[in-house]
């Protein structure tokens, strides 16, 4: 008997299966696909990749064992419009496409920018499903005539798998669309925008069955990405901080109620614990910052190399600085068009300087994050969770623990989101009584980093530069009435 968890991802699908009486990984397979940007800007993927990618993966890990249970995950915000026959009416568009800040303004002048925290606990954001909306009805109306049914990507798959249109409150939280205090479709959003609600999927809770397979197998309703990658690290009470080092930059804490941040520089979102919510702080270029640095200055060269370059300068890389907006900004600056900068370069920096910079840049937003989402911890610092490719590498680690001023755990499995999702697949079939006994049975930690002493000084004069210095990069973009 195995649970099995899947992660419709930017990238690629994820699969993994677990022994449910030990947490051990049974099996894991990878299913690729390409993102297309037909524009600058512009994000989109044809949902038929994913759905390939999930047959290729799930039947890669299924095995000769019986399957007890079904959990899925994947990117939020991302927009499937579907027709009266469920037919895809045109690419998805993805959760970093940026095209929509027009639509976001309108929103924001629609609704008022503190009624729409209030509601959604969110402002509106470029990376969001209502936007997307927005501008379909605006760019192409007739494709927009023609919307039945609104999806999230890890949605359609379930379409395909079970024949169910549902979805779960934490990945709904990403919409804009949802009254997260009150776990329901927000009828005064939808009015406001002149949305149909009936286009909306059935919600569940994360962990409640939303359907089964051909096989007779259940589905858990599941949860975006980041809400079952903290269920992976065992984040699932106020505590212990979900910090993700991947594509994106991610910190998130559990909370117990809802509670949005009044300027909206963090997402407050239902969480995957029924009943529960997170604050969750995020940087679009984390991970994809190495990326881009070894895409333009070291094509070919493994991670692991340029990493071992960086390990050659010590903290602060004799001044260098990287601000890693490649992509524009979440949080703590909700900016769409700031931009990425190295400054304070000097003829003796080489390749290993910049990846230094980049390293601790990414770590810098990272404690920008931090700051935000544990508010006013009592007593020391609760430990990071970390997870994502960045993860793997010590040093990052080692930087990232200093940045944050706390110890940062690696746990024994590293797929935080697939795991995550096997975890509530295994809820909804019945293995485990709830989410928290199914992280107890399961989350183990595998080692602690700490923060390093002697970088200390180092890393708090790079903090206040890396702070000081966002008004040369960034927009100032700011929302009436917020």
């Amino acid at each position: 008997m195995r649970v099995v968890g899947l992660d419709v991802g930017t990238t690629a699908v994820k699969a993994i299966a677990l022994d449910p009486e030990s947490g051990r990984v049974l099996a894991r397979h990878e299913a690729t696909y390409e993102v297309a940007m037909p524009r600058p800007g512009w994000a989109e993927q044809d949902p038929e990749d994913w759905w390939r990618a999930a047959q290729e993966a799930l039947g890669a890990v299924s095995g000769g064992d019986a399957v007890a249970g079904i959990g899925l995950s994947g990117q939020m915000h991302g927009l499937v419009a579907l027709d009266d026959r469920d037919r895809v009416i045109r690419p998805a568009i993805l959760w970093n496409d940026q095209r929509t800040q027009a639509q976001c303004d309108e929103i924001t002048e629609r609704i008022g920018a503190r009624r729409l925290i209030e509601l959604t606990g969110n402002r509106a954001l470029t990376g969001f499903t209502a936007p997307k909306l927005l501008w379909l009805r605006e760019h192409e109306p007739e494709h927009y005539a023609r919307i039945a049914h609104v999806l999230l990507p890890k949605d359609y798959v379930r379409l395909r798998l079970t024949g169910e249109r549902a979805t779960d409150v934490a990945d709904a939280s990403g919409t804009l669309l949802l009254d997260v205090a009150g776990r329901r479709w927000s009828d005064e959003v939808l009015a406001a925008l002149e949305l149909d609600g009936a286009w909306l999927p059935r919600l569940h809770e994360s962990p409640e069955a939303s359907g089964v397979t051909a096989g007779g197998v259940p589905v858990a309703a599941g949860a975006g990405d980041q809400s079952a990658g903290a269920l992976g690290v065992g984040v699932v009470a106020p505590g212990p901080l979900s910090v993700v080092v991947g594509t994106s930059g991610v910190v998130l804490g559990a909370r117990d109620a809802f509670a949005p941040d009044a300027e909206g520089r963090v997402h407050a979102f239902c969480h995957a614990v029924p009943g529960g919510w997170q604050a969750m702080g995020v940087m679009l270029s984390a991970g994809n910052s190495l990326a881009w640095l070894r895409r333009v200055a070291a094509p070919g060269v493994a991670f692991e190399a340029l990493v071992e370059e960086a390990a050659a300068w010590a903290p602060g890389a004799d001044g260098v600085t990287f601000l890693p907006y490649l992509a524009g900004e979440r949080t703590p600056h909700p900016d769409p068009l700031a931009r990425g900068a190295f400054t304070g370069l000097a003829q003796h920096h080489d390749r290993g300087a910049l990846v230094r910079a980049v390293l601790e840049g990414v770590a810098c937003g990272l404690r920008d994050c931090a700051d935000l989402v544990a508010g006013d911890e009592p007593g020391p610092p609760a430990a990071g969770r970390a997870s994502g490719g960045g993860a793997r590498s010590t040093l990052w680690l080692q930087i990232v623990a200093t940045a944050l001023e706390r110890p940062v755990e690696r746990l024994a499995v590293e797929e935080g989101a697939a795991f995550g999702a096997a975890l509530l697949g295994g809820v909804a079939a019945g293995v485990w009584d709830d989410v928290e006994a199914a992280v107890t049975a399961t989350v183990r930690v595998r080692d602690v980093i700490d923060p390093e002493p002697d970088w200390l000084d180092a890393q708090r004069a790079l903090q206040n530069r890396y702070r000081a210095l966002y008004p040369a990069v960034g927009q100032g973009l700011q929302h009436p009435g917020v």
